[in-house]
């Protein structure tokens, strides 16, 4: 039974990559369609307003530029909002400002589409910093995803002049894409029996005569984007495992596809980009993969239950139920994990710090991976700098300039890409270190030992993927944890992104090269073997030394 329903779920996933995948590429495209008498007047009236010329294409550092003002102004209005909450209206409940390095972190988090939370939603946050700050940078931060994914498609696959024009790319995902698809979402959860209400927390006496707090607000709509725009910032404290935030299986369903089909879509949308849907399957077949395999050792490990357990003779039938909730059980467990971490959506269904070691390590290794499918956007921009890589890599082991989508591949752009991987490891293994032998950073780690180890380097992980879930052990809101990570969301959020739209205005201006009887083919069989054997062996050799002494270790000595 656990098979089926997992496997229910990903035939549902492959059959909405190419309707989606479509749509995204009509969206992004610019070509004359349907939703121009839609939505084309609203977007004209927002050209206008803000003196903007959307065809006017940029190039790659004009785009990034734009980018990075744009993030600015977000970050510092709601840098303002939530130091102010307690005077902004819509606070029925009384909530405080926000400390100022919590404020520092939460703003980071959220505009680098990270949303690593170290505050309760309910109790530290007022309905109006909910909706004015949390809920509107998922709108903006995955936009923004989106934005950067459909520059690098055009830069590399030549369709267009230049990258695009970023606010053109920013407004249209927010008005063809987000918005729209929000609001549907928004309507099934509320019908669902998902809150969606501006009204104080509730009071209610228990049988015993005691007063109970119940909160409730605008959690609906608040889901619908956390999902949709791969963002995992909750509502409550302990996120969609909350029955207020995911009530049941079915609302457990719709968000695993709701933050997964639109990374998945967005393959389908490269190959027509690329006049060549074959590529599009290829990147998307490599993605799944390598998703397969991970799914399978969670599922594996979390089946098995705790082996010191197991030695005792008290195993539990269900595998290791601790964590996790009852309505959702452990198949529904293993794969909302699986499919937050390769997402890099950062939403929980269970608590990631009481998986089984090896159950815990897969989420650390996705996230260090970090282009299994990936965040909306980013995730196959990585995973195509992995197929660039894996193209240049064959070339040298033939002597031949390598070329990708018949542009030729040297120097400039291998620079680029080594820039974006070092960076992704450095801002990993760099803080861990700093917090393992540090007395703040130790500070922190509730549970000593190898646990310990994975518990950092789990936030660090997650902090550079942009993920933002955690180890919910670590006691991580202390000025240390959130001026580290929020640094570390900052760079693992824009270094890269700079460096590979590099690399997409680099391959832009370039002449297309004639196909030969020579050209390396990347749209077959043999390069999705060569591309999950790039993923794999490049993160191996980067985190299998750190993973040995966390999980790995963790797990050999409770056999």
């Amino acid at each position: 039974m656990d098979f089926v329903q997992i496997a229910i779920v990903i035939v549902l996933l492959c059959l909405l990559v190419k309707p989606l995948g479509t749509y995204l590429y009509n969206v992004f495209s610019n070509e004359p369609n349907k939703m121009d008498r839609i939505c084309g007047p609203v977007e004209r009236f927002l050209f206008k307003l803000g003196g903007i010329r959307p065809e006017a294409s940029m190039s790659w550092k004009k785009y990034m530029l734009s980018i990075l003002l744009t993030n600015a102004v977000l970050i510092g209005l709601g840098y303002l909002v939530l130091r102010l909450q307690n005077i902004l209206p819509f606070n029925p409940n009384g909530i405080g400002r926000m400390e100022e390095t919590l404020s520092f972190n939460t703003i980071i988090s959220f505009m680098t589409n990270t949303n690593l939370q170290g505050y309760s939603g309910e109790s530290g946050l007022s309905y109006f910093s909910q909706m004015i700050v949390i809920t509107m940078m998922m709108f903006t931060s995955a936009a923004t995803g989106f934005s950067v994914a459909a520059a690098f498609i055009r830069g590399i696959t030549g369709k267009g002049k230049g990258l695009g024009n970023f606010f053109q790319d920013f407004v249209k995902t927010h008005t063809r894409i987000l918005l729209p698809f929000a609001f549907v979402i928004t309507l099934i959860l509320v019908a669902l029996h998902v809150p969606q209400t501006l009204e104080p927390t509730i009071k209610a006496t228990t049988l015993e005569g005691a007063v109970q707090n119940i909160s409730v607000g605008p959690v609906a709509s608040l889901e619908s984007i956390k999902h949709l725009g791969t963002n995992g910032g909750g509502f409550f404290g302990v996120n969609s495992s909350h029955p207020f935030e995911n009530p049941n299986g079915i609302t457990n369903v719709i968000e695993i596809l709701s933050m997964w089909m639109f990374p998945a879509a967005l393959t389908y949308t490269y190959g027509l980009f690329a006049r060549n849907k074959r590529q599009g399957w290829v990147i998307f077949s490599a993605m799944l993969v390598l998703f397969l395999v991970f799914l399978g050792i969670e599922y594996a490990a979390e089946s098995q239950g705790n082996p010191l357990l197991n030695n005792l003779g008290v195993s539990a039938e269900q595998g290791s139920p601790e964590g996790k909730e009852v309505r959702f059980g452990l198949a529904q467990s293993a794969l909302f994990t699986t499919v937050t971490t390769s997402a890099t959506t950062g939403t929980v269904n269970n608590m990631h710090d009481t998986l089984t070691p090896l159950g815990g390590m897969v989420p650390t290794a996705l996230m260090m991976l970090n282009c299994v499918f990936g965040g909306e956007g980013v995730g196959l921009v990585n995973m195509l700098m992995y197929a660039i890589l894996a193209v240049f890599l064959a070339g040298l082991m033939v002597g031949r300039t390598p070329e990708f989508l018949g542009r030729k591949i040297e120097a400039k752009e291998m620079k680029l890409i080594a820039i974006a991987i070092l960076v992704h490891s450095f801002i990993i293994l760099v803080p861990t270190a700093i917090a393992l032998v540090t007395d703040a950073g130790q500070a922190g780690i509730t549970n000593p030992g190898f646990h310990g180890i994975t518990q950092v380097l789990y936030q660090f992980a997650s902090s550079a993927a942009n993920n933002g879930s955690g180890f919910e052990g670590l006691a991580d809101n202390t000025p240390f944890w959130n001026i580290t990570t929020g640094i570390v969301m900052l760079l693992g959020r824009y270094i890269s992104m700079i460096a590979l739209l590099g690399v997409a205005g680099s391959l832009a201006l370039k002449q297309p090269v004639p196909e030969t009887i020579g050209t390396f083919k990347t749209d077959n069989k043999l390069f999705v073997g060569l591309l999950v054997g790039t993923v794999l062996i490049i993160g191996a050799l980067t985190f299998l030394p750190v993973l040995a002494l966390g999980p790995v270790a963790e797990y050999l000595t409770i056999r």
